[in-house]
């Protein structure tokens, strides 16, 4: 008890002097007119008169400077250096928090997590840490992209290390005026500091820390970079601090930049030891994040979802897109008028997402039934040919930029392009441009015409090949597009560039017809399907190809 009451003290003194002052003049206010009251029935009646005139403005003026003016005074300045008054715009609220997330239900980055862990154990066994010779983690900064859980995680630090959760958001030590920043940083510490002492440790987590801790710069006059750099300043010295007594505090950071676009100052060792990276979820945490969304909606048992299908479909989305997914999902659902969700509304979801909504554009059924074939052609060569990408979705419903489309996604986050991923991705692209003059025996303007489009998208593939990748039938080596691009290559190499990029082209084009006039059938099938059906999902395109005895090539990621 004693010790709170200590605490208490220690961070509220300015406001018990103030109040202690008040409830002085008060007393001292009323002792006089109990006083004065008793000499005034003393005197004459003429002196009273005079002295009850004076007494009047006195009072008035006493009341107006001493119990107005002066405490106003004094309050307003207190208010302002904490970061009050106009500056308490986006103030903080340092209140105590006891989170309640466990480590369990942290889903989808396992990597993360057990560098947590490990920081929870130097949390918990400082007599370990200190035994070894070493000093105790003062400081912890999580890098990765929004969305993938940074603040959630530092939660569950707090929750398992069973200490109190003191947060705050960068742009709150950003102010209007010079010193709010510094203040703040000030306050938010001694925050930390009373409750350490009170509950044998604390934690502090800056939100967005990349919001003050840029570079600091020389002052260009107007203030502002001064008080930035003083926040800065007024940071490190606090960290520093946190090492003088050992009192159990940790500051945790995060951030969606590098570490390079951050102060050196804040990120050298001593500061920030430790360095938490949280990644976008691999396909294996992608299944177990839509198992643990999925729970918490009511799915259709009639139409069973397949999350391994929905993590290879979501590839590089977050924890929160998956989680804004789930939810869009049933907004689908109650739209319909259903309570629970299925495999389509979910499909709906991600197309929402990904693609962007449905357009009202009207387009007359040959347009359609060419666009399906269009689509056929990208969809078959893509599934048939390319080692490392999934066709997960093929659709002739006009969104926003497009009448139709097929849309691919890496089995996997990480792979190094080489030159049969290269010739595939160009195969893929002038398929639809094969598919149309097999069919109609002429092509459209959906080939070509656009920045994006397949011919453009061909083009540029292929000449990189060439032009600085060295893989042009010549053996030319080097990197030409930056030669070119300042005038030192000479027409006769420029035309050799131009006819090693031809060569790709029609390689590819001669190996895409082969393919695709043995696949004749499969080519109406899968264009009529998508016609009738408008869009296909991945397992619909999945049951084409098994219909007609054909399986894609090994993943072969390098």
């Amino acid at each position: 008890m004693f010790r709170k009451v200590s605490v208490f003290i220690r961070l509220y003194w300015i406001r018990l002097i103030l109040i202690s002052f008040a409830i002085t003049m008060l007393i001292w206010m009323i002792q006089f007119m109990i006083v004065s009251n008793g000499n005034y029935d003393q005197l004459e009646s003429f002196s009273r008169r005079n002295i009850s005139a004076q007494m009047g403005q006195t009072m008035i003026m006493f009341i107006f400077v001493n119990l107005l003016s002066l405490p106003l005074t004094i309050g307003l300045y207190s208010w302002m250096m904490s970061g009050g008054a106009l500056g308490k715009m986006g103030t903080l609220d340092l209140n105590k928090v006891r989170v309640n997330v466990k480590m369990d239900d942290v889903i989808g980055m396992d990597e993360a997590k057990r560098e947590a862990i490990e920081l929870i154990k130097l949390l918990k066994d400082r007599a370990l840490v200190k035994q070894i010779g070493g000093k105790i983690v003062k400081g912890t900064i999580m890098f990765g992209p929004p969305g993938c859980g940074k603040t959630y995680l530092a939660k569950a630090i707090a929750t398992e290390a069973g200490l109190p959760f003191l947060s705050a958001v960068g742009s709150e030590f950003v102010g209007m005026f010079v010193g709010q920043g510094s203040a703040r940083m000030k306050s938010l510490f001694k925050q930390a500091r009373a409750l350490a002492s009170m509950e044998g440790g604390c934690i502090i987590f800056i939100d967005e820390i990349d919001s003050f801790a840029r570079p600091r710069q020389a002052d260009m006059g107007f203030g502002g970079t001064t008080s930035n750099n003083a926040t800065i300043n007024q940071f490190l010295t606090e960290l520093d601090g946190l090492r003088k007594a050992e009192n159990n505090i940790i500051c945790i950071a995060a951030t969606n930049v590098q570490a390079e676009d951050l102060d050196e100052a804040v990120m050298r060792a001593g500061r920030f030891e430790r360095k938490i990276y949280v990644n976008r979820p691999n396909l294996k945490e992608r299944k177990d994040i839509f198992d643990f969304y999925l729970k918490n909606v009511k799915v259709d048992p009639a139409t069973p979802v397949n999350t391994e299908i929905l993590a290879k479909k979501t590839l590089w989305f977050s924890p929160a897109d998956i989680d804004y997914m789930i939810r869009e999902a049933g907004i689908v659902a109650l739209r319909d008028r259903r309570d629970t969700v299925n495999a389509k509304d979910l499909a709906e979801a991600y197309d929402r997402i990904a693609f962007g909504m449905k357009s009202n554009i009207k387009r007359s059924e040959q347009s359609k039934l060419w666009t399906a074939y269009h689509e056929a052609g990208h969809a078959i060569i893509g599934y048939l040919l390319h080692p490392t990408d999934d066709v997960i979705k093929a659709t002739v419903i006009p969104r926003k930029g497009f009448y139709g489309a097929v849309f691919s996604s890496p089995q996997e986050e990480h792979k190094s392009s080489n030159k049969e991923d290269l010739y595939a991705d160009i195969k893929r692209c002038i398929a639809a441009y094969v598919a149309e003059r097999i069919k109609f025996g002429t092509t459209s303007q959906g080939v070509g015409g656009a920045p994006g489009s397949d011919f453009y998208t061909a083009i540029s593939i292929a000449s990189r090949m060439v032009r600085s990748y060295g893989m042009g039938k010549s053996g030319l080596v080097g990197d030409f597009l930056y030669s070119e691009k300042y005038h030192f290559l000479s027409e006769k190499t420029k035309e050799t560039l131009d006819n090693d990029v031809q060569e790709i082209l029609n390689n590819c084009i001669k190996e895409v017809e082969l393919v695709l006039n043995e696949k004749r059938d499969l080519l109406e099938y899968f264009a009529q399907e998508l016609y009738k059906k408008e869009e296909l999902e991945y397992d619909e395109i999945e049951a084409i190809f098994e219909k007609f005895n054909l399986k894609r090539p090994p993943v072969a990621i390098v």
